[in-house]
């Protein structure tokens, strides 16, 4: 898509705004500015350290999962179906990438027990044009989906 046509994702509107604060990067803690987070943060044994905390990737993946499988039920509703039992798990992969920095791709897995797999292909294509995690990583990284 060239930038002439890209769809603009970006809010008509800010409805709330999160705010947290890092304290000595990955080997530190977050906090939320209203006192409901409070994580240490640790690098991972993978990474070279000694996994003794949450990491962004983690925090990263609980978001994308939450948000969404958040989209899919409001579209599942709005369609008329009941997506009782569904749930969405995020694997968040992170790696060197060819600036000499780092990557992040995101592999999604998506289940949907009570449907067919047309109707919960249509719906989770829905969801991934509605959720905010899916419109911001659009075209920045590698976001796949899995439907199980």
């Amino acid at each position: 898509m060239t930038e002439d046509t890209a769809v603009d994702t970006r809010p008509t509107k800010i409805m709330y705004v999160a705010e947290a604060t890092a304290h000595g990067g990955r080997d530190g803690y977050v906090t939320s500015q209203d006192g409901h987070l409070e994580l240490r943060v640790a690098m991972p044994p993978q990474l070279g350290g000694d996994g003794n905390g949450t990491n962004p990737e983690q925090l990263f993946a609980a978001g994308f999962s939450a948000c969404f499988h958040n989209a899919l039920v409001l579209v599942g509703r709005r369609a008329g179906f009941d997506l009782s039992g569904s749930t969405v798990a995020a694997k968040v992969g992170i790696g060197p990438n060819k600036q000499r920095g780092y990557g992040l791709a995101v592999a999604l897995s998506v289940s949907l027990p009570v449907l067919d797999a047309d109707v919960a292909t249509k719906l989770v294509d829905a969801a991934h044009e509605v959720c905010p995690y899916s419109n911001a990583t659009r075209g920045n990284i590698d976001v796949s989906i899995l439907l199980g």
